[in-house]
């Protein structure tokens, strides 16, 4: 029996690949859990347009991933924070800060995606990591003033 894996499956192959399987296995295990379908012509060609059209998507979402990065790399944001006389901050920059501050500036972003490390404790000029998805990031640049 031949079958068109939907899903990856230890010690038989990928997502995608057909597979010559024996009977029992094939209905019992592979298509009862929804590891595999029945290859045939209609199965095969509707799987290749569905990638296809996923893949279609998932370059325009990388390329309005890309216009983001642009976007906020060509920013510089400024956050003002309580600050002691030698220039130490009465607590730290917090990721939540500095995504308010990016929606501010019209660029939405969840605070899970903003990686601040080393914590900013001090006044001055930082790098931020912002972190967009599909393995992009952008670096945001941040100057910490004091109040």
């Amino acid at each position: 029996m031949k079958v068109l894996l939907i899903k990856d499956v230890p010690n038989l192959g990928k997502a995608g690949e057909v597979k010559e399987v024996k009977d029992g296995y094939g209905k019992n295990f592979l298509i009862a859990r929804g590891f595999a379908k029945l290859a045939t012509p209609e199965v095969i060609e509707a799987w290749e347009k569905e990638q296809a059209k996923r893949a279609e998507e998932e370059a325009k979402e990388i390329d309005k991933l890309k216009k983001l990065k642009e976007k906020i790399e060509n920013i510089t944001l400024t956050i003002r924070h309580k600050a002691g006389a030698n220039g130490a901050l009465f607590g730290a920059i917090t990721n939540k800060e500095v995504a308010e501050a990016l929606k501010e500036k019209g660029i939405d972003i969840d605070k899970k995606h903003i990686d601040i490390h080393p914590p900013i404790k001090q006044t001055g000029e930082y790098e931020i990591d912002v972190k967009l998805g599909h393995g992009i990031h952008a670096k945001l640049k941040l100057i910490v003033e004091a109040e």
